[in-house]
């Protein structure tokens, strides 16, 4: 499970959501090229956004496949939205 929080510059946690990204091998079946945001999700790795990257993230999101979806996808576009609203907040998707 792959768990999502916005934070400020010094590791603050200013939101998270309340389910996590459930991996499966569509995540790693994505073309890197059409997918180089969603790419760097791991299941044992973090990756984190900043407020330049979320607009790429949010164009991934609109044309995920199916097999990648789920609650999680409403739940980080919330997520992008506060990092959008708010200077120097990341978005972090954690892995286990």
């Amino acid at each position: 499970m792959i768990n999502m929080q916005v934070r400020r510059e010094l590791d603050n946690i200013v939101a998270r959501t309340r389910d996590g990204v459930e991996w499966s091998n569509a995540f790693a079946a994505l073309d890197p090229a059409a997918f180089p945001m969603l790419s760097a999700l791991i299941p044992y790795g973090d990756a984190m956004f900043n407020e330049r990257q979320v607009p790429l993230l949010l164009a991934e999101l609109d044309r995920l496949p199916d097999a990648c979806g789920g609650a999680w996808v409403e739940q980080a576009r919330e997520m992008c939205q506060v990092v959008l609203n708010e200077s120097h907040h990341y978005l972090w998707f954690l892995g286990d």
